[in-house]
């Protein structure tokens, strides 16, 4: 009888609805996930290249990109690893590349920073935004609007702030271009 019950509540831990978020999760290449889920609380390992609606917790990628519309927590690229973010993350994502579409609330850190809207710090030898970024720390840091940006070439076309490096450039700043540092006028 025990054994006839362990087999029921296995089978329903393993075909529980696609919709129900899962403390752990195993991600791949071709949408594969494991268990099949499209919400992570806790801790997702993507290798290659895994999919998923949210997490909320650590996501480790490896050699390759975790993908998913919402992030809470922390994205963490081991062995090659970056993360591609659509809509919203809040918190860290540290690796070789960030890929933020949306919004960002927290860090990037990685070698390349490709983002939009950022509140928070984008660090990383190249830092490349769409929207605005409230501080950029780079070699090279290319954005739309910028409160602040640190590094060898700062470029904007709306600096609220300033820019600190060897050539800051920004449509409405003090200068167009000028070195070691520029503001808006």
């Amino acid at each position: 009888m025990k054994r006839f019950i362990s087999a029921i509540a296995l089978s329903a831990l393993i075909s529980a609805p696609a919709f129900a978020e899962s403390p752990v999760m195993f991600s791949t290449i071709n949408g594969y996930n494991a268990p099949d889920s499209d919400a992570v609380g806790g801790v997702r390992l993507s290798v290659l290249h895994g999919q998923v609606d949210e997490v909320r917790g650590v996501d480790f990628s490896v050699l390759g990109m975790s993908e998913t519309k919402r992030t809470t927590g922390i994205n963490f690229g081991l062995f090659f690893g970056g993360a591609k973010v659509t809509e919203e993350m809040k918190g860290a994502s540290l690796g070789l590349f960030n890929w933020n579409t949306g919004s960002t609330t927290g860090v990037n850190l990685a070698a390349v920073n490709i983002t939009n809207d950022v509140n928070g710090l984008n660090w990383s030898a190249v830092n490349v935004s769409e929207g605005y970024t409230k501080a950029d720390l780079g070699l090279a840091s290319i954005s739309e609007k910028s409160n602040f940006q640190l590094g060898v070439f700062n470029m904007t076309k709306e600096i609220d702030g300033v820019q600190i490096g060897l050539i800051n450039c920004a449509d409405n700043g003090f200068f167009k271009c000028f070195p070691i540092l520029n503001f808006a006028k």
